[in-house]
C-alpha cells in the first residue's frame, strides 16, 4: 500500500479576526505617541503637504515593523533580549535628540507670511516620519501579540500583503488627518503667537516619550 504524502493545507484568517486586527492597529495608531505628535507639529508648522509626506514615512515604518512581526522578528528579541534592548535606547536618543532641537529653536520667530520658512522637500519630510516611526521598536512586539492569535500558520501571502496594507493606510491616514487640523490658519495663528510654549511643550513631550521608550 502507497503512502500519499499531501502537501500542508494553508488556512486563512477568519473575516472577523482580519476586521479585529485592522481596528486594532487603528486604535494603536490613534493614541498618542512620537508619530502623532510630530505630525501635529509638521502641519502646524509646515503645512498639509508635508505633513502628508510626513504621514507616508509614518505609514511605511509602520509597516516594517508589521512585517518584522509576521516574520518573527519577535522571537529573535526573545531569544536576544540585547537586541531589543539595544534598539529601544537607539530609538529614544534619536526622539530625545529631536527633541532637544525642538526645544533649542523655541525662542525663534517664525512669521508664516514670508518665503524664508521654506517647508521641507517631500522626500526629507518622508524620511522624517520614517525615522520617527522607527525610532520606536514597540509597536513590533504589540503587532506580535496582535498577529499570534488572529494570523494562523499556513496564512496565505495575499492576506499578508492585505495587513501590511491595512497598517499602512491607517498611519498614513490618521497622521495626515492630524496634519490637516493643526495645518489650519487658525491653529498657526495660534502656533505663532504661543511659538515658544508650544515648542516647549511639544519638545518636553517627545523627550518623555523618547525616555519612556528607552527605560520601558
Amino acid at each position: 500500500m502507497r503512502l500519499i504524502l499531501m502537501p500542508p493545507r494553508k488556512t486563512n484568517m477568519t473575516l472577523t479576526a482580519f476586521i479585529a486586527v485592522a481596528l486594532l492597529h487603528l486604535m494603536a495608531a490613534i493614541s498618542p505617541g512620537p508619530a502623532v505628535l510630530m505630525a501635529a507639529r509638521t502641519g502646524v508648522t509646515e503645512g498639509l503637504r508635508t505633513g502628508t509626506f510626513l504621514a507616508m514615512g509614518i505609514g511605511i515604518g509602520g509597516v516594517i515593523w508589521a512585517a518584522a512581526a509576521l516574520f518573527g522578528l519577535a522571537l529573535v528579541f526573545q531569544a536576544a533580549p540585547s537586541l531589543l534592548w539595544a534598539l529601544k535606547i537607539i530609538g529614544g536618543l534619536y526622539l530625545i535628540y529631536m527633541a532637544w532641537g525642538m526645544w533649542r529653536g523655541a525662542d525663534q520667530p517664525l512669521d508664516m507670511t514670508t518665503t524664508t520658512n521654506t517647508p521641507r522637500s517631500a522626500a526629507s519630510a518622508f524620511r522624517l516620519g520614517l525615522w520617527t516611526q522607527l525610532a520606536n521598536p514597540k509597536p513590533a512586539i504589540l503587532f506580535s501579540a496582535i498577529f499570534i492569535g488572529t494570523v494562523p500558520p499556513g496564512t496565505s501571502l495575499w492576506v499578508y500583503a492585505a495587513l501590511l496594507t491595512v497598517v499602512f493606510l491607517n498611519e498614513t491616514i490618521w497622521n495626515t488627518l492630524v496634519a490637516r487640523i493643526f495645518s489650519f490658519d487658525r491653529t498657526r495663528a495660534g502656533y505663532i503667537s504661543l511659538k515658544s510654549v508650544i515648542d516647549r511643550t511639544f519638545g518636553g513631550l517627545l523627550a518623555l516619550l523618547g525616555v519612556k521608550i528607552a527605560a520601558t
